[in-house]
């Protein structure tokens, strides 16, 4: 049985949807932020693996097919944003302003964690990228020398937390203007923050979709001198 789906070229795309289905299913039956799909599905996935003792690379044979999609599924987030271009146009500099100083504050917040718990350049490189979609992290940490598995994980970990708690900081600090609350999601959370803020409207989703790619792009440039702080 476990050579049979070891081997089996549809093992690891069928397991990641049956996981992710299981946490629709679970989100919507008890409607807690904290059954994110996602993060049901890693739980699900791992747990999987360790009861069947099936190595991961078996695993990812299969659904590597799933990554093809990150970057189409990612474009197509400009579809909101481009019925709400009106609203962007009227407010181009706060919202730039926004993504700017979030980027900025993601990365200083880093720094200063990094040097508090002595970390080395390399796990501080690691976690620079941690905001912005995996596609630009991951290249990001490649050529400034980081660990390229890690930077993903905490990647995904980082647009976990923002899906699950974006509401409640929001309520907490009152953030009430609907491009406010986009921006910030998308630029802390990147497209898996930005999934729980096309939940809660659609201009909220359409300004996260913009934070996605210029938060991505700020980054790129400012971690390379960021590189250099530690």
């Amino acid at each position: 049985m476990k050579d049979l789906i070891s081997n089996s070229i549809y093992f690891g795309f069928l397991i990641s949807i049956i996981g992710y289905e299981i946490g629709l299913l679970l989100k919507k039956k008890f409607k807690k932020a904290f059954f994110n799909p996602l993060l049901v599905s890693i739980i699900f996935i791992i747990s999987f693996l360790l009861i069947f003792q099936i190595d991961y690379e078996s695993y990812y044979n299969g659904a590597k097919y799933l990554s093809y999609l990150l970057t189409p599924a990612t474009v197509c987030l400009s579809i909101p944003l481009y019925q709400q271009l009106t609203l962007l146009k009227n407010n181009y500099k706060a919202i730039l302003g926004g993504i700017f100083s979030g980027v900025l504050t993601s990365l200083t917040s880093i720094l200063i964690l990094s040097k508090m718990f002595a970390l080395t350049q390399e796990q501080y490189i690691t976690l620079l990228p941690k905001s912005i979609t995996t596609a630009i992290g991951i290249g990001v940490s490649e050529e400034l020398g980081g660990i390229v598995t890690l930077t993903v994980a905490t990647i995904i970990l980082t647009g976990i937390l923002g899906n699950i708690l974006a509401e409640t900081i929001c309520k907490i600090f009152r953030i009430q203007e609907p491009v406010a609350k986009g921006v910030a999601i998308g630029t802390s959370s990147h497209a898996i923050g930005t999934a729980k803020a096309m939940e809660i409207g659609e201009i909220e989703g359409a300004m996260s979709s913009l934070a996605i790619a210029v938060a991505g792009l700020i980054t790129v440039v400012a971690a390379s001198i960021y590189a250099n702080f530690i």
